[in-house]
Parts: C-alpha cells; sequence; structure tokens
C-alpha cells in the first residue's frame, strides 16, 4: 500500500487502516490494472475508487445507474472539500455545459454519469479533452445479460474506452454469480482477468424461512422477541407499506414506511428519523436501501418473496452490519409463489401493448415523431395510466423495459432546491444595471449573498430574498423570471415532480423494436432466477447460508447451525432426555439472572458443549430465551414481565 493512499484515507476519511480487500484493489487500481471488485452491501466500495483517484493525477469519470446515489455521493464529496460533480436527468442544459467545462479544465476530481449520456455526441467530443484517471463503473453486473438488472446502454461502456486506450476500469458490484463475474470482464474489455471478491458468508447474520399462513402474526411476534437495535419490513407494493405500519403501530411496536411515491421531502424526513432512532421499524419497498448504513438493524423481514436471490441477499444483508448476530425472516404463504409467478408473467407485457403505451406517451407530453431527445418531463403515472386507460402495472413494466432498453429514464420526484445562474459576464453587469435600473437593487442583493452565481449555479430560497427584499415571495420569483426573459440570468424553481427524460428520439411506434437479449432472453434468464428463489424457500433439508453460497459460486460444507433448516437438525440430534435435562438446568441457571453465553453453557458441565448450544438455539428459535440489550441470555418471561 502507498503512503499516499493511506495519507488519502486518513486525511478524508479519517481511517488509518481499509477495510478488508480494499486494500488490495485500490493497489491494483493505481498500478494500472482492470479490475473487478465484488464487496457486499455496506463493504465500502466507494473508497475503493474514490481515494485512488485521489492519489492520481486527473479525474475519476464514475457510470451509475442510480440518480439518488450520484447526488448522495457528490454531496458528500463537496463536504470534504473534494470537487464533484453529476450530471443527470432533470438538469438545464446550462448547468450540463458549466460540469462538462469544469471537467474539461480540470477543476473537479469526480463527474457522475449515466451510461447513456456516456455514449453521446457531445459527450464524446468532450471526453478526448478531459484528463480520465480512471473509470468507475458501479452496479456493473448490469452490463451482463446473465444479471439481474441487465441495461443495453451499459454495453457501449467499452466504446469509450476506445478514445481511453492506457485508463483502467474499476467495476464495482455486491453480488455477482460465477458466469456474470466473467461476463463483466469480457464485456468491459478487461485486458486481463483480475477480480477480488469477499466471501458472501455472513457469519452473524441468520436467514430464516418461516412457512405460515398468519403471516401478520409472525411478524408481531418476531419482533417483540427483538429486545434492542432497529428493523426493516420489505414489502412488494406501495399500499402494503402503510398499512403494515398501521399494524405494527397499533400493536405497540413503533414504525413508518417507505416508498418512492413519497415526496422527496417525506422519505429524507422518514429516513433520517429511522436513522435516528425514533421509529424502530422501517417499513418499505424495495427502493429503500441505497445508502443506508444503519449498523444496529438487528431483523430484516420480508412479507412478500423476493424477484431474485440478488435482490434478497442484497435486502436481507443490511441487517447486522455492526458485526452482531442479527435475523432476516422470509415469510411465506401458501399463495405467494403463485403471486410470484404471475407478478413475473405481468412484467413482460405483450409488444402490441409496449408500443401502444410508448406511443401514448408520446401524445401525452406532446413530443412529435423525431423530437424530445434529452427532454425532461413531470410525469405522474397514475395519471397517465387512468386517462388513456392502461393497467397501472403495464405502464410501469413497459417503462421499465424502455429504460432498460436505453430509450427513456424515469426518476421519482427528486427534491432539487431553487437554482440561479447569472449568464451576464461582470464586464456586461454596470451596463446592464445602467440600461434596466428598476433591478439594481435585486441584483445588488444576488451578488452581495451568492457570490458564486458568476461561475456555477447556486441553491436559493426564494422566502430569504424576499425578507431581504421587503417584499413577497411571489414577487421575488416574478422579478427572477423577467431576468431570466431578457437572458441575464437562468433560474430554475424547485422541481421534486416525477420526471420522464427522452433519451432518445421519439420513434413511431411500428419502428419500436425490443432487442432480443432485452426482451426473450431477459425473460428466460429472469424465470431461472424466479425459479432458483423458489426451489430456496421450499429447500428444508440444506442450511438457508449454504444455498446462498451456492448460488453465488461459493462451496462451503460448514452449515451455520442457526437457520431454520439448522434448528430443525439441531433439535433431532440432542435426544429428549438430554434436551429436557439441558433444559431443565438453563432455566434453573436463568431464573436467577441473565448471563452471557459462555457463562450459561459453562453452568451445565455434564454435556458437551456443542450439545448445550444446540439446546440453547432451539430455545431461542422457540422463544423460550432471548437475548437482553447486553446480549445476556434470558428467560423470555423474565423480560415480559419487566
Amino acid at each position: 500500500m502507498s503512503k499516499a493512499a493511506r495519507d488519502v484515507l486518513i486525511k478524508y476519511w479519517g481511517y488509518s487502516s481499509f477495510r478488508p480487500l480494499q486494500e488490495d484493489i485500490v493497489d491494483a487500481v493505481i498500478a494500472g490494472n482492470d479490475t473487478l471488485a465484488l464487496l457486499p452491501t455496506g463493504g465500502g466500495k466507494s473508497v475503493c475508487f474514490q481515494v485512488p483517484a485521489l492519489v492520481m493525477d486527473g479525474m475519476c469519470l464514475v457510470i451509475t445507474p442510480l440518480i439518488a446515489l450520484m447526488k448522495d455521493q457528490v454531496q458528500n464529496l463537496k463536504k470534504l472539500g473534494i470537487p464533484a460533480a453529476a450530471v443527470f436527468s432533470g438538469l438545464h442544459y446550462n448547468e450540463i455545459e458549466i460540469i462538462y467545462n469544469q471537467s474539461v479544465f480540470g477543476q473537479l476530481k469526480f463527474l457522475y454519469i449515466s451510461p447513456e449520456r456516456l455514449v453521446t455526441d457531445r459527450f464524446i467530443e468532450l471526453l478526448r479533452r478531459m484528463k480520465i484517471n480512471l473509470i468507475a463503473v458501479d452496479e456493473s453486473h448490469c452490463i451482463s445479460q446473465w444479471g439481474y438488472d441487465f441495461r443495453p446502454p451499459y454495453l457501449q461502456i467499452a466504446d469509450a474506452r476506445l478514445y481511453l486506450p492506457k485508463v483502467p476500469v474499476l467495476a464495482l458490484t455486491a453480488t455477482a454469480t460465477p458466469k456474470v463475474v466473467e461476463d463483466i470482464q469480457q464485456k468491459l474489455h478487461f485486458k486481463k482477468p483480475n477480480v477480488f471478491q469477499t466471501s458472501y458468508e455472513r457469519k452473524n447474520l441468520t436467514y430464516n424461512v418461516i412457512h405460515h399462513a398468519d403471516k401478520f402474526g409472525m411478524l408481531i411476534r418476531v419482533f417483540r422477541n427483538m429486545t434492542s437495535g432497529s428493523g426493516i419490513v420489505y414489502v412488494r407494493n406501495r399500499k402494503r407499506t402503510r398499512e403494515m405500519a398501521d399494524y405494527l403501530s397499533s400493536r405497540d411496536i413503533s414504525a413508518t414506511y417507505y416508498h418512492a411515491g413519497l415526496e422527496a421531502k417525506q422519505r429524507d424526513e422518514r429516513q433520517r428519523s429511522w436513522m435516528k432512532g425514533h421509529f424502530k421499524v422501517m417499513v418499505a419497498t424495495n427502493a429503500f436501501g441505497m445508502g443506508i448504513d444503519k449498523p444496529d438493524v438487528r431483523l430484516v423481514v420480508h412479507m412478500d418473496l423476493p424477484d431474485s436471490l440478488e435482490a434478497y441477499f442484497q435486502e436481507a444483508g443490511r441487517g447486522g452490519r455492526d458485526g452482531k448476530d442479527s435475523q432476516a425472516y422470509l415469510l411465506v404463504s401458501e399463495q405467494d409463489v403463485k403471486q410470484l409467478k404471475s407478478n413475473f408473467e405481468s412484467s413482460y407485457p405483450e409488444l402490441k401493448q409496449i408500443r401502444a403505451i410508448y406511443q401514448a406517451v408520446g401524445n401525452y407530453l406532446q413530443i412529435p415523431v423525431g423530437g424530445g431527445k434529452d427532454l425532461s418531463f413531470n410525469f405522474q403515472l397514475s395519471e397517465f395510466a387512468k386517462n388513456y386507460n392502461f393497467p397501472l402495472l403495464d405502464v410501469y413494466n413497459t417503462l421499465q423495459l424502455l429504460e432498460k432498453e436505453g430509450l427513456l429514464m424515469m426518476s421519482e420526484g427528486l427534491r432539487t432546491s431553487p437554482r440561479l445562474f447569472v449568464k451576464a459576464g461582470k464586464e456586461d453587469l454596470y451596463r446592464f444595471q445602467v440600461e434596466q435600473p428598476a433591478f439594481d437593487a435585486f441584483i445588488k442583493m444576488i451578488l452581495r449573498n451568492y457570490p458564486g452565481v458568476f461561475t456555477d449555479f447556486v441553491n436559493i430560497n426564494e422566502d430569504e430574498m424576499a425578507r431581504k427584499m421587503g417584499i413577497g415571495a411571489e414577487k421575488v420569483i416574478e422579478i427572477l423570471n423577467q431576468l431570466q426573459k431578457l437572458s441575464f440570468l437562468t433560474y430554475l424553481p424547485r422541481k421534486d415532480q416525477p420526471q420522464l427524460l427522452f433519451l432518445s428520439e421519439r420513434r413511431d411506434p411500428s419502428d419500436l423494436q425490443l432487442s432480443r437479449e432485452n426482451y426473450a432472453d431477459r425473460k428466460v434468464t429472469a424465470a431461472k432466477r424466479l425459479q432458483a428463489v423458489i426451489d430456496f424457500v421450499h429447500n428444508e433439508d440444506q442450511c438457508r447460508s449454504l444455498q446462498l453460497l451456492a448460488y453465488f459460486g461459493e462451496k462451503y460444507d460448514r452449515r451455520c447451525g442457526k437457520c431454520d433448516v439448522c434448528i430443525k437438525r439441531n433439535r433431532l440430534n440432542l435426544t429428549d432426555i438430554e434436551y429436557g435435562n439441558i433444559s431443565k438446568k438453563l432455566k434453573s441457571l436463568l431464573s436467577q439472572r441473565a448471563y452471557p453465553l459462555y457463562e450459561a453453557i459453562s453452568g451445565v458441565p455434564e454435556y458437551p458443549e456443542e450439545k448445550v448450544l444446540e439446546a440453547i438455539r432451539w430455545m431461542i428459535d422457540n422463544r423460550i430465551l432471548v437475548k437482553d440489550e447486553h446480549d445476556h441470555l434470558a428467560i423470555r418471561r423474565q423480560l415480559d414481565i419487566e
């Protein structure tokens, strides 16, 4: 490890050492090697490209499909004093050009873009002039048609390497099967294979599949067993998030809910409240989780079957980030598999329906055939579906397919502050003030309070501006619009409605064809992933952890000893007499006070330690024993009374 890399880590992040594998990855990148890094959710993937990019001369180009991640990481880098910017849908073209200029003139260390923008003529023209030191490809599994979120625009990333032949690529992902690992390296034109991968094994996280008709009752029971920390409940649709949160709250388990349909301000507030511990449980769709690194999540419950084991592994993996014992529960009823198959079929509407919806979207937004490229529109999905009498699910799934094809992009309401940029040069400022004296006081107020307004878009507050001027906020907005018409400035009002961005010109519906890879082949591979989920929930012969490890290509013989499958096996390893004797002694010991695990095991010296541990695990699973806030064993009824 170079001293420069360690100095950067200490200076900006305050750490004196890297997490496992981070150091090896950073070294490989600095050495100029193409590298694939497979690190678990919360494993510190961003540090693997941010540190080497800061060590090396030039700017890091980060490619990701996640707008929320772009915004979050850029904001965090700026807080550290590191110049960074992101180009995403919804930005004004003036904002984009400013960012491009900063990139060309070496004023940025990090530029975040989507894969679709990477191949535009304008970007390629500028790419030749940028001093790029590293290409970081986040969510790199998207490049593989065998991956769980294949996106054809990712295939074009390798084309950019033609203009940057000496620049290394760092591909990052949290989960990938062996086939996807190989495919990523081929599709990104790695000069030679180079993979760093941590084990997918999470020793402190126990996976449980519970088949039960009363899933609501099971949910309450597992949360009442949780004596400390917080939890996440994942459900499939937005309506159920609220229903489930209300149900938990009615049973004295504090809960709130989160889904992408909420206003951005609401989402931010609820996420902050849960992170600070104001609510014990967050009930959410899979929209919740990106960037979440809450250490004390003791329980993750899935009320519905996930679409893939990759998704399940990532979502369940948000438990136990602090290394302490945590539980993941997948609750299954008889109808769930049938519902999962139905959802799968509806995810792939017929081509005729896809074309009809695509044409209706163009008409709804009044975009002519051949127009609309790079334009962003406010778009309420439910309102559109109702106006054109399309099933809401068909519309959603069609837009998802078109997005993955690179034709358009949906984004939920990303709350953006109103922004301002003065287009007039400083030398033209005096002339404008003389010619337009009515605006003189207002312009001086802008210059006093927003000094960077000549070089970049700055966030403003219309209410604060109104207070300084002694006028109403409506009048401030009116003046800003007038100055914009006079080409003095560019004013971007607050935007928090969902957006639909056309990434290419609107096509005639008869010319709309989905690639075989993105429709027929995608459906086949998705069906295989769905079957893997079904096999997982029905396999009660093999340890849950071993099943997941095998799916991701790891071979282990050592079972976890704690999941629902292992507990049943553990129970069978004890005779009734053995269990009765051990259980009686443990209850007697713990009736006085709670004990640490190792002391409780020592309290039954007549039996082998493994036998006592098996009995303890069975008693915990059956809610006879629990662990208190100090991680000590206690009898359940004691805590109920307390």
